[in-house]
């Protein structure tokens, strides 16, 4: 099972986040049917929505990202819950798969110029909405300016997806957000971006077997670091049979005839986790005659 976890150092001064998603990203490169450059570039989405959404102060509040770029890739959307459990989708799955000269994947040329999209969702609250322009389409330097941009909160924000060259499968994957908070002086931001020119990649780290903790420790090193919390998160979907229902039977009653006599049936596909649904002519009466 994945790990996320927050950090702040004792002054309160520096906030660290880091996520372990290589199940999550793996479940969503297999249910979406990825090619390596989709898969990386959904991956560094979902990271960084989890790790977001676990930032949000409501038990019932969400996040949603929304990268909306002209490359192949298309659109790609990452929604996490308040504890980081995340589910996500990418436009063109199949997109063609590029790289760097030094054999990275380039999913900056995937996802191309465009918009990242930001929203916070509170129960009983307007959502909070941001946007501003991708400055890279490597997705980490596009969370980064969106803090800087939107928020005005100095951050740094690492994230990465390995990828087998042979097989295509996800092998690791994560992600680290450090923020700077009111309490941060000019030594605090020195030592930090100390410490930010020393780390390995998201990746390297995981795979030399450091823990999400060791990774925000290293970022914080120098610093006395206190545990915020610390929990399991996971590619979490939500939709079902009983969900679609209950929608269909919300509808007027002469849609629902409609849809019965005319189609036969109603059919719905959850882009999130690609299950079908369909209820056949039969349920559909059920539902039109029990409103």
């Amino acid at each position: 099972m994945d790990k996320i976890i927050r950090c702040i150092t004792s002054d309160g001064a520096v906030m660290a986040s880091a996520i372990d998603s290589t199940d999550i990203v793996y479940k969503a490169s297999v249910i979406h049917k990825t090619s390596p450059v989709a898969s990386a570039a959904l991956g560094r989405l979902l990271s960084a929505a989890s790790i977001m959404g676990a930032m949000l102060k409501q038990d019932n509040a969400s996040m949603n990202l929304r990268i909306s770029g002209d490359g192949e890739l298309g659109a790609l959307v990452a929604v996490s819950d308040s504890f980081g459990n995340v589910k996500g989708y990418v436009e063109n799955p199949s997109c063609t798969t590029t790289r760097y000269e030094n054999g990275k994947l380039n999913v900056a040329q995937a996802i191309g110029n465009g918009i990242l999209s930001v929203q916070r969702n509170y129960f009983g609250s307007e959502p909070y909405n941001g946007q501003v322009k991708l400055v890279s389409g490597e997705i980490a330097e596009d969370i980064t300016n969106y803090f800087a941009a939107s928020e005005q909160i100095p951050t740094v924000c690492a994230l990465g997806v390995l990828i087998d060259k042979e097989s295509a499968q996800v092998l690791l994957s994560g992600g680290l957000l450090i923020q700077l908070l009111p309490g941060a002086d000019d030594s605090t931001i020195d030592k930090i971006e100390e410490n930010i020119s020393k780390l390995d990649s998201v990746t390297t780290m995981l795979a030399k077997g450091m823990t999400v903790l060791d990774i925000c420790k290293l970022a914080l090193d120098g610093f006395e670091v206190e545990v915020l919390d610390e929990f399991e998160v996971k590619y979490a979907c939500g939709c079902s049979r009983e969900k679609i229902a209950s929608i269909i039977k919300s509808m007027p009653k002469k849609e629902i005839l409609d849809m019965a006599n005319n189609e036969h049936k109603a059919q719905a596909h959850c882009r999130f986790c690609n299950k079908e649904y369909v209820f056949p002519e039969e349920e559909l009466i059920k539902f039109a005659f029990k409103k």
